[in-house]
């Protein structure tokens, strides 16, 4: 067989193996679960049974996402579509929008474009770093996971154009097999444009399908006739137009039921070699006694009345011009540049898939795979590397009508833990690892390391730094043995000179940007708590010194108990400018035109949060609720916690406790 070879295929005359770290997803939010389906979530949890079933939308990189589904997933997806970037011209980059000031009359609404993330950056380095060789590495790497995870009934479209096409159709028949590869579909796009002056116009895509076998499953899709097509039907009756068509077959049938005579006409005497009827006598005469038997006025064979109404339609073939790209300024669009129709979506999945069988979608974009999935009652994964396009497809994903609970994951702390035990020596020794992390991370904030101490690790322009650990959020405990240290140290060291503290770290405990800074003023220090980015993980992103730490949002949010009702008011929203381009600072004149989405969870278990109300913004209603209520029904102490996503993506969570009297 012909094999495609790339740089960096083989190395040491054996192919470059995936690299297969399988880490423990982490839920980070779940969403839609009623309280009784919550509860009994954690009884069956508790008493280690099986949980129901909940969709996956996972934030993380695909390298490490596919390798950390295989132990549960392998051989159990029964249709995978993808629709990787196939431009080299393409990029992480995003259109956000800035919302009408609430209280003025004028539409003051803007739009800007969010540069990619360091780490976005970085996974589109690896994507066409090198060109086409590390585009191809990459793309073989990714579907050497996906046949893994295929199931032996399961089929795979690959979505792409002619800048990649011809090469990825030879190395999916190196990996699925090339008497496995069952279609080239044509999907033809309409509104693409392209120099017509010195080349044919390119109009189409290319979407290639796979099997895993030849048990794949198959449902025959059907399209709507043209209006040619509807000419045909030219008769009609008291139920309808219709065209007669034949009721024989080629052939004659001399002992079965097909080849008796039926109304005094014997098929096996038609033609030169007979021929058969496609009813049985017995069907045929109840079709008669309905009236759906044409009888020719003039004489001559009779037919089946096949009534438009009743047609199903045309077999679709391989060329599809049907459907229309994405309207931007249609309803379906979320505003996302490689939006997907939902109808192309939703012929691959009725065709390749039956109700309850699992879907997959590994560049889930604005979420169109899955939110067709989950209308067609599928249970549906996808992921994505983009912070923003979890969040659009979160915000999606609620817009459909009943929609089931499902979970928004990461890898999290495990992914860090991977990190940590591969880049820094003495993996078997923990306190030594520990300290060659710190002292990484310090030195990305251009810190230096201070000795005997053991909250305080380093310094920086007179401010002391605290380094927070990897696989844990710095707690309202560390800030406050923190704050113990740093007073036991002042005058006896000579390291600390002001009152000043940067607490870094990779993830933070609720509310804690407020209440820990309350007990750091009252503590007189001047506390400042900035996010490690997992751009730090890049080691091309630390040899650029693209590393960039900012400070964490601030939220107010008020609680009003009366009896056993809370209601809830957001009272300001605070971003640090470090992120924040200066003319969309500008334009924003409004706490409230930073926040695009906000959710509540009304009795948090210290389990995971759990999205029971939200309110956010879409195209077609871009205003948002900043008040809220819940009534309990027992009486009792409660956590609420409230979780707030700005317009670039970024979530701010904070907890309040009520007593429900």
């Amino acid at each position: 067989m012909t094999e495609l070879i790339w740089e960096g295929k083989y190395k040491d005359g054996k192919k470059t193996a995936p690299v297969r770290i399988a880490l423990p997803f982490q839920t980070i939010e779940t969403v839609n679960e009623s309280t009784q389906d919550r509860q009994r979530t954690l009884d069956m949890f508790a008493q280690g049974k099986q949980t129901e079933w909940r969709n996956r939308l996972i934030w993380g990189d695909k390298k490490y996402v596919l390798p950390s589904l295989l132990p549960e997933f392998a051989g159990k997806v029964n249709l995978i579509y993808i629709d990787p970037p196939f431009n080299v011209g393409s990029d992480f980059s995003f259109t956000a929008t800035i919302p009408d000031h609430p209280d003025t009359n004028e539409d003051e609404t803007t739009t800007f474009t969010k540069e990619p993330s360091i780490l976005e950056q970085k996974a589109y380095r690896d994507t066409w770093g090198k060109g086409l060789d590390s585009y191809l590495q990459w793309f073989y790497e990714t579907v050497v996971y996906l046949r893994e995870l295929l199931a032996e009934d399961g089929s795979i479209y690959v979505h792409l154009d002619w800048h990649i096409g011809h090469y990825a159709k030879t190395l999916l028949d190196e990996v699925f097999g090339y008497e496995n590869f069952r279609n080239e579909i044509i999907w033809k796009r309409s509104a693409i444009t392209t120099n017509v002056a010195t080349q044919w116009r390119n109009s189409h895509d290319i979407i290639l399908m796979y099997c895993k076998s030849n048990k794949s499953t198959f449902n025959v899709q059907f399209g709507e006739y043209s209006e040619s097509s509807k000419n045909h039907f030219s008769y009609s009756d008291e139920n309808g137009i219709y065209q007669p068509v034949p009721l024989l077959g080629s052939g004659r049938t001399l002992k079965g039921e097909t080849g008796k005579k039926w109304h005094g006409i014997d098929p096996n005497t038609i033609g030169k070699k007979g021929m058969h009827w496609l009813r049985s006598p017995s069907e045929l005469e109840e079709l008669n006694k309905q009236g759906k038997i044409y009888w020719p006025e003039k004489g001559g064979l009779p037919r089946l009345k096949y009534y438009l109404n009743e047609a199903k339609g045309v077999y679709v073939p391989d060329i599809w011009t049907d459907i229309n790209v994405i309207n931007s300024m249609g309803s379906e669009s979320v505003g996302y540049q490689t939006q997907k129709p939902e109808a192309l979506l939703e012929r691959i999945i009725k065709a390749s898939s039956n109700e309850e069988d699992l879907i997959l979608d590994c560049f889930c974009g604005s979420g169109t795979t899955a939110a067709v999935a989950e209308r067609l009652n599928r249970r549906w994964i996808t992921c994505d590397l983009g912070r923003f396009a979890i969040h659009t497809a979160r915000k999606r994903f609620l817009e459909i009508p009943n929609v089931k609970p499902f979970v928004v994951q990461n890898l999290g702390k495990y992914e860090r833990q991977a990190w940590q035990s591969t880049e820094f020596a003495n993996p078997q020794d923990r306190a030594m690892q520990e300290q060659a992390y710190r002292k990484f991370i310090l030195d990305l904030y251009h810190a230096a390391p201070v000795k005997d101490y053991t909250w305080l690790h380093g310094i920086r322009s007179k401010r002391m730094v605290h380094i927070g650990a990897i696989d844990s959020p710095v707690s309202i405990g560390d800030v406050k043995s923190i704050i113990q240290e740093f007073w036991k140290s002042v005058g006896k060291k000579s390291d600390i000179t002001v009152n000043g503290i940067d607490v870094l770290g990779w993830e933070f405990a609720f509310d804690i940007n407020e209440t820990a800074s309350q007990q750091a003023n009252a503590n007189n220090i001047d506390m400042k708590f900035k996010k490690i980015p997992r751009d730090a993980m890049d080691k091309h992103a630390v040899e650029q010194g693209d590393i960039h730490f900012f400070e964490l949002a601030g939220l107010d949010v008020k609680a009003k108990v009366k009896g056993k009702k809370v209601e809830l008011k957001l009272k300001d929203f605070v971003i640090p400018p470090d992120d924040v381009p200066e003319e969309v600072q500008k334009a924003v004149t409004h706490w409230s035109q930073w926040i695009d989405y906000w959710a509540v969870d009304w009795n948090y278990r210290e389990d995971t949060f759990h999205n029971e109300w939200q309110s956010y913004r879409i195209k077609k209603d871009p205003k948002i609720d900043l008040e809220t209520s819940h009534s309990y029904e027992e009486k009792g102490k409660y956590t609420i916690v409230v979780k707030v996503i700005d317009i670039l993506g970024n979530d701010t969570t904070k907890s309040l406790t009520v007593e429900i009297g």
